[in-house]
């Protein structure tokens, strides 16, 4: 993924499963991610934008759903997702404090494509998840715009970048820099074989808790951060999950909830502060919008399946985690804060993460 330099560039392999062509989220088929990143000074911050199909998603919804682990977090939409099983825009992400710009945006775009919301049909349920990216960036400032949206959907691409971009600019991880991460891994069962991708925006965490492939590498890079600067968790994470495998609303749910077996492995014990949300969908099943006086049909594996899906996205997720960590470049933000990337204290102390 332009050339940053990854988890596995550094030896590490995590898990039992293979991942993807590009190992990311965009290896499942018609999965394309943009991000608009903001670098002024104190403003550090962005958004990006997940675009599940390639198609008009108000038109041919998604088989989705939502699964809250801890619910320290302003997302929106999620609630109509739980109740009907569906998605039918773009997933956005960026910081608390411009859900509301970012919903404005993303609205305006789908009613450019789609006339009939709000004429002749209902309205639209926009997908936004925030982070807070306070300690780096002027949340107070609400910097982000209507055209930030649009840019972050227009930039999409199967090849985007990890780190600190888009909405993952000012984020922090484990107490040094976090932001955008993403990993994939195929599933082979007898009927074919699925991948599974993760996206996440990773802002939680205390150092002395890291944990990579096991090693608790963050209680030997405790000494890089003054006891007095490592904060409390007061970050949250965002995790996006797609897939083309046929499963049901239900079966998509029980995938969302294995998430937490790879977060866990890196460490976080899912505090108090922390917010951490998961939003799935497949792309095995398009819903139309209009009533076709047709039964639909749709199609699912058989539950003596989901645990390779189960392990899948555990797997995904622990290493998305981690991507996020070691592909994060400095950022010197609001007031002059920063934190240290993971790559910058591995080198300045000499540790090898394998």
């Amino acid at each position: 993924m332009y050339n940053q330099k990854r988890l596995r560039d550094y030896g590490v392999t995590i898990g039992q499963l293979q991942p993807g062509l590009h190992n990311a989220i965009t290896d499942v088929e018609g999965v394309t991610v943009g991000h608009v990143t903001i670098s002024e000074q104190n403003i550090q911050t962005g958004v990006t934008a997940i675009l599940p199909h390639q198609g008009n998603l108000f038109k041919e919804k998604l088989i989705a759903s939502s699964h809250v682990i801890n619910g320290f977090g302003k997302t929106m939409g999620i609630i109509q997702i739980s109740e009907l099983g569906t998605l039918e825009t773009p997933i956005m992400l960026t910081n608390t404090l411009s859900i509301g710009a970012t919903a404005d945006g993303l609205i305006e775009y789908m009613l450019k494509r789609n006339p009939e919301i709000g004429r002749t049909t209902g309205t639209v349920n926009p997908i936004i998840g925030e982070c807070n990216d306070m300690f780096l960036n002027d949340i107070r400032s609400r910097s982000i715009t209507k055209e930030h949206v649009w840019q972050a959907i227009e930039n999409a691409s199967t090849m985007f970048k990890e780190g600190a971009v888009g909405a993952g600019r000012g984020m922090l991880c484990y107490s040094l820099k976090g932001g955008i991460g993403t990993a994939s891994r195929l599933m082979s069962m007898d009927h074919g074989t699925y991948t599974i991708g993760v996206l996440v925006l990773a802002n939680f965490g205390i150092l002395s808790d890291l944990t990579i492939d096991g090693n608790a590498i963050g209680m030997n890079l405790k000494e890089a951060i003054l006891q007095s600067e490592e904060e409390k968790d007061k970050g949250s994470i965002m995790m996006i999950v797609a897939t083309d495998l046929p499963v049901s609303e239900e079966q998509l749910n029980r995938i969302l909830k294995r998430t937490v077996t790879g977060l866990s492995r890196t460490g976080s014990i899912i505090t108090n502060g922390s917010g951490e949300i998961a939003i799935g969908f497949t792309t095995a099943t398009k819903i139309p919008h209009e009533n076709t006086k047709q039964v639909l049909s749709t199609t699912m594996v058989h539950d003596e399946d989901i645990d390779l899906a189960f392990r899948a996205v555990g797997e995904a997720t622990e290493e998305a985690v981690l991507n996020a960590l070691v592909t994060a470049t400095p950022v010197i933000g609001r007031d002059g804060n920063q934190r240290p990337t993971l790559k910058d204290l591995l080198e300045k102390f000499n540790i090898k993460l394998k």
